[in-house]
């Protein structure tokens, strides 16, 4: 999920991830299979595949792992019958919420988010509803240790970067998604090494909760929505 701080929520889902590393592969692999059938297995002519193995690579998924789940898209591509859906919604408070989610239901999908809506203190929107709050970037993240900060911030607003702020142990990097890859091939060339990269929304706007009940509430929220199998991302404005 992204919220507040760009690079510290982010680094909390990839954490969370980790720890259920079967069934955050298992999404990935979908993804994959849903981006090669859309244009094809080399990600140097498919953008969203080269998005896919970027966001892969970053929840640590081997590049084998990669690798054959590109080759078996590939050789089955009829087998392949996910659709993405976007749902928005409304958490406690009015909290801003998107789901991604990828699903061979549809029905499935939109009943088991909304349940999560209603059991997390909120409401599914229409369509367009909350969208608008959220703006689409790349964040790139490198270990203070790993980077030299005069050298690492020349290099990346020279390679297109929008901003560079140091994040705990972290420098995080804002690009526009346009600037994504060549920020990260210019690091790479200084071979200085890329712990996080993946392109995702930002909130534009912020929601403080301050009822500790509120607060529970948006929790089981996210807690549902990262549960469910479909779903392949949340974003959300609450500044927790």
């Amino acid at each position: 999920m992204s919220g507040h701080s760009k690079f510290a929520n982010i680094k909390h889902k990839k954490e969370r991830n980790d720890a259920a590393r079967g069934k955050i592969f298992t999404s990935l692999g979908r993804e994959i299979a849903v981006a090669v059938k859309s244009g094809g297995a080399d990600p140097a002519s498919n953008t969203r595949l080269k998005d896919v193995i970027s966001k892969a690579k970053s929840n640590n998924m081997p590049n084998d792992t990669i690798e054959r789940s590109i080759k078996k898209a590939a050789g089955n591509l009829s087998a392949i019958n996910y659709e993405s859906i976007l749902y928005e919604g409304y958490g406690p408070r009015g909290v801003a919420v998107l789901v991604s989610v990828l699903t061979d239901n549809r029905n499935r999908s939109s009943a088991n988010v909304r349940n999560a809506f209603n059991k997390g203190g909120g409401n599914m929107g229409a369509s367009g509803c909350v969208a608008f709050l959220f703006s689409d970037a790349g964040i790139i993240g490198v270990k203070t240790q790993d980077a030299d900060e005069d050298e690492l911030t020349l290099t990346a607003i020279e390679a297109g970067a929008d901003d560079i702020e140091a994040q705990e142990d972290y420098f995080e990097i804002q690009t526009a998604p346009g600037a994504f890859y060549a920020v990260i091939d210019a690091l790479r060339a200084k071979n200085i090494p890329v712990d996080f990269s993946e392109l995702t929304k930002l909130p534009q706007t912020k929601t403080v909760l301050t009822d500790p009940e509120d607060i529970k509430k948006m929790n089981k929220l996210l807690e549902l929505l990262e549960d469910d199998d479909d779903v392949t991302d949340v974003y959300h404005n609450w500044e927790n």
